[in-house]
């Protein structure tokens, strides 16, 4: 088995690879990979994707990606397929070999000064021993799902006087941003995410789910925030996205550490529970870092089950011996 550039490989040969990890998509998540194959495929057609290939027998066994964000790598995907003559021991072992690649390729990369990586598909543990071997940190994150009843009336909401809660709105794009890196000031997910850490970078990370389709497709119909009636100022959000016909699934939830304890979470997830039901989903999931306790306890509260867990890595220059 060779490892080369995946930059050498057009849509074809690794359109089959992409088909059976649509199926996995399905099966674990309950999410349409599709789409995603879909822009990974235009990607690749043009040879801009960076990152390896597996190659055996005249066929690609596996593929691993990274996308560059100035001085940050982001592992976006490794995968090999389980179909004959692999089994699981050999497709993980495959897989393995691409990390071990692209890790040791961004480490030496002298421009490269921290690595994210957050393999949703795979389960904790999986990987974990070949992104410690290369010094990278790991954050375990949990996947939780709740089934969507019938709700046909919109949930009343008790909400303080001076709150008020509205649809989501394309020029929320700025005050969300500061929202979301004051929200996550000294939060675990910052530890994880750097786009966390600023306004610039949140801005990037809502430029990613809301208009580029980065979590599935945004339905800014589900999508609402809450504000102070005074100065308009966002308080809260929820943003939500479809990923599948059955699924829809929470990408942002947050409120401003002035207005926590007050019930704005538990609305928030009210309201986009009914709003998904309302365009037809009969499930709705979400992620969350296994270190935020409190969070973890409000989304059980309301009736999220665990049923998946994966892991995030993190690398960074400045901490390395």
């Amino acid at each position: 088995m060779e490892i080369l550039d995946l930059r050498h490989f057009g849509a074809t040969l690794l359109r089959p690879v992409l088909d059976c990890e649509a199926e996995l998509w399905k099966k674990r998540l309950h999410w349409d990979y599709r789409a995603s194959a879909q822009l990974l495929m235009q990607y690749l057609d043009n040879h801009m994707l960076p990152g390896y290939a597996a190659f055996e027998a005249e066929r690609v066994a596996g593929y691993i990606f990274c996308v560059y964000e100035e001085s940050k790598a982001v592992i976006g995907d490794v995968f090999a397929t389980d179909a004959k003559p692999h089994g699981p021991a050999l497709t993980q072992a495959i897989e393995e070999k691409l990390l071990r690649h692209l890790l040791e390729l961004l480490i030496n990369s002298p421009h490269i000064d921290r690595i994210e990586s957050q393999l949703l598909l795979h389960p904790s543990g999986t990987h974990a021993a070949t992104f410690r071997e290369a010094g990278c940190r790991i954050y375990r994150r949990l996947f939780l799902m709740q089934p969507i009843s019938a709700i046909w009336k919109l949930p009343e909401l008790h909400l303080p006087e001076e709150l008020e809660l509205r649809p989501w709105h394309d020029h929320d794009l700025a005050p969300a941003s500061r929202l979301i890196a004051e929200a996550y000031r000294g939060h675990p997910d910052g530890l994880i995410n750097d786009q966390y850490r600023s306004a610039q970078g949140s801005m990037r990370f809502l430029n990613n789910i809301v208009r580029y389709s980065g979590c599935g497709a945004f339905a800014p119909a589900v999508s609402h925030v809450i504000v102070e009636r005074g100065n308009r100022e966002l308080v809260a959000l929820v943003l939500g996205s479809r990923v599948s016909h059955e699924s829809g699934h929470i990408t942002q939830i947050c409120v401003h550490r002035n207005y926590r304890r007050k019930g704005l979470a538990r609305a928030l997830l009210s309201v986009v529970s009914y709003w998904f039901m309302r365009q037809g989903a009969s499930e709705i999931s979400l992620t969350v870092t296994e270190a935020n306790k409190e969070a973890i306890e409000l989304y059980v509260a309301e009736g999220y089950t665990f049923t998946h867990s994966f892991d995030a890595a993190v690398w960074e220059r400045s901490q390395q011996g």
